[in-house]
């Protein structure tokens, strides 16, 4: 009697990307998908972020929301001009709606907080490489509330290049402008400091300004202050 071989394979891992700009939380990310997933590249900035997923073209991006070099919201906007099939999922210290409702306009599929559990993660994670959104249970809210309302609905100023900024990044940029401290801009619209820093520089970028000084004059020329 002659035995066959078992030609039979496993199935194939989802492959992950991890980014986010804290060293020794990428690496309990991975010690918790290890056996699961497969990581294949991690990140800690915007510029490495782009060129490592590109690269490497994971079934799923595990993206911080707050990075050096412009954000999560850039990741995707850069890596999904060249790859509009790649699968993002927000994974932050932030529950903030602002940040939430971001990152999902820019076109990721979920957005889960760093409580989630390391069973949780990896649902989520094959829950969005299987195509489904995903969202920390009281994130949800803050999605559909934006989106009852078009998009296209913003009010625009006429203005092209402050149009480029979120209404979150223009309250932030007048309140700069006028010589609040981060602190002191945290504690008006009841948000972190990190936070704050996070859209000052996005603001920067977007309007490719180097410091808050020539943001100042910018917005001193348009009467914003």
């Amino acid at each position: 009697m002659t035995v066959g071989t078992d030609t039979r394979t496993a199935p194939r891992r989802t492959s992950v990307v991890v980014v986010d700009d804290h060293a020794v939380f990428r690496t309990g990310v991975k010690a918790e998908l290890a056996g699961y997933v497969d990581v294949v590249g991690e990140a800690a900035d915007v510029a490495s972020a782009v060129t490592v997923v590109t690269r490497r073209r994971p079934d799923v991006v595990l993206l911080d929301v707050h990075l050096p070099g412009g954000g999560g919201v850039e990741v995707l906007r850069q890596v999904l001009a060249e790859l509009p099939e790649t699968r993002f999922l927000a994974l932050s210290v932030s529950d903030a709606a602002e940040d939430v409702v971001g990152v999902i306009r820019a076109g990721a599929r979920g957005y889960v907080t760093k409580t989630v559990t390391g069973p949780e993660l990896v649902e989520a994670i094959g829950r969005v490489a299987g195509g489904d959104a995903v969202f920390s249970p009281r994130l949800a809210g803050f999605v559909l509330d934006a989106f009852a309302s078009s998009p296209a609905a913003m009010p625009t100023s006429g203005d092209p290049d402050l149009d480029r900024l979120s209404p979150r990044e223009r309250e932030v940029l007048r309140l700069i402008a006028r010589g609040y401290t981060y602190r002191e801009v945290a504690h008006e619209l009841v948000l972190s400091v990190k936070t704050i820093e996070t859209h000052v520089s996005n603001v920067l970028h977007k309007l490719q300004l180097s410091n808050r000084n020539e943001l100042t004059r910018w917005a001193a020329a348009r009467r914003l202050v």
